[in-house]
């Protein structure tokens, strides 16, 4: 009776075009079936890896492939009948992300990964810049043990870190919404506002005052509006051809556009600015607060309900109704604590550069000035952004 085999190659060496034809043509020539194939490259340096079953003396394979793929520089090890290792579909998928990553974090998850029997079962490099970005897929036998872990890492080191539910759900997501200030722009434009009023360091007190959630959103927002009566209104539109996008915004909305999100903001500024930036990133729903106009300048009121912490979730809500999308199958990204009920109440919340007490009510946070790793966190590499915009608004046309 011939005798059956299970051989592992592996072929190791500088990467070059040709390696995995050599070795299938040797299979081929040795009616080896294919059982498993993993390919990795790092840095030009290849890995490839076969798992092939013989129905014949494995010798003669094995003498086949040192001839043909053994050279300076590359080297084929083969093992016989390795044991079976039965494939077990991860459980969760870990993003690791910083500006810069060094090894500590992740040296430090992956021992702690190890002591909770927490198996790594991939790592994959999915971004260099803005950050560098490891995807790790993992089989976790205890998800409340994996988030401690993860949560005591991300305190220790200048890291954030992502965990999510493997599977199709992560990459399900259809509706995102974005707040303004500090968040999709790198200013506050009410602060933008103040400075032709005088008032703009009474106005940036209050302001961060009531981002840190010490005070009312919308009893802060009278305050801070009222110090604008009197100001000409076509300073509103001056303000709006200012606008600076945050690093990766124009190119992060383009790639979730692309792929047939939609795209929003959801702010407690002002839709006479705000329009600048739907107008410019085409973008699919706005929330905002109206200033009231009389007689060509600001009044110091607004119009309408205010676009508070409790109107940013509510507003989240609606837009995810008039498209039809399940709340499970929203994200929403923001920074202060009139962002809170947004962040809580989206399927996925993300903490932009924010306040401990607002990133404890996300699911995840990123502490870049760019929101192109909100892309890397729904599961979309580097590799499949469009190349840079700049980063400026255009005036809004008369």
């Amino acid at each position: 009776m011939p005798a059956v085999s299970t051989v592992l190659v592996t072929v190791t060496g500088a990467d070059h075009p040709g390696i995995t034809g050599e070795l299938f043509a040797v299979l081929a020539a040795h009616d080896g079936q294919v059982r498993d194939v993993e390919q990795v490259v790092v840095r030009g340096q290849l890995t490839l890896s076969v798992l092939t079953h013989l129905d014949d003396d494995p010798a003669p394979l094995l003498r086949a492939l040192q001839r043909r793929l053994s050279r300076p520089g590359q080297s084929v090890r083969t093992v016989v009948d390795p044991p079976k290792v039965p494939r077990r579909a991860s459980s969760h998928v870990l993003l690791l992300m910083g500006r810069p990553l060094t090894a500590a974090p992740v040296h430090a998850l992956s021992s702690r990964f190890g002591a909770h029997g927490i198996n790594i079962d991939a790592i994959t490099q999915v971004a260099d810049f803005p950050v560098t970005g490891l995807e790790m897929t993992l089989t976790a036998p205890d998800a409340a043990v994996l988030q401690q872990l993860v949560a005591q890492t991300a305190t220790e080191h200048p890291v954030d870190i992502a965990v999510q539910q493997a599977g199709l759900a992560r990459r399900a997501k259809r509706l995102i919404v974005f707040d303004v200030d500090s968040t999709l722009i790198t200013g506050e434009v009410i602060e933008m506002l103040a400075e032709h009023t005088g008032t703009r360091a009474e106005v940036e007190r209050i302001t961060a005052a009531a981002m840190r959630g010490e005070l009312d959103f919308a009893a802060s927002l009278t305050e801070r509006v009222a110090m604008l009566a009197g100001l000409d209104a076509t300073v509103l539109d001056e303000v709006a051809g200012q606008l600076q996008l945050t690093e990766g915004a124009a190119t992060t909305i383009a790639t979730l556009k692309q792929l047939g999100y939609r795209c929003g903001i959801v702010s407690g500024g002002f839709t006479q600015v705000a329009q600048a930036l739907v107008d410019e990133l085409d973008l699919d729903f706005v929330a905002a607060n109206t200033l009231e106009i009389a007689g060509g300048r600001l009044t110091g009121r607004v119009v309408g309900d205010i676009v508070d912490r409790a109107g940013k979730a509510a507003a989240l809500q609606r837009f995810a109704a008039a498209f039809e999308v399940p709340m499970s199958q929203t994200v929403a990204v923001g920074d202060g604590a009139n962002d809170i009920d947004m962040l809580s109440a989206a399927g996925l919340g993300i903490a932009f550069n924010a306040k401990p007490s607002v990133a404890e009510h996300a699911d995840t946070t990123v502490s870049v000035p760019s929101l192109e790793p909100v892309l890397l966190i729904l599961g979309i590499s580097r590799t499949a952004l469009p190349a840079p915009t700049p980063a400026v608004i255009a005036p809004v046309a008369e």
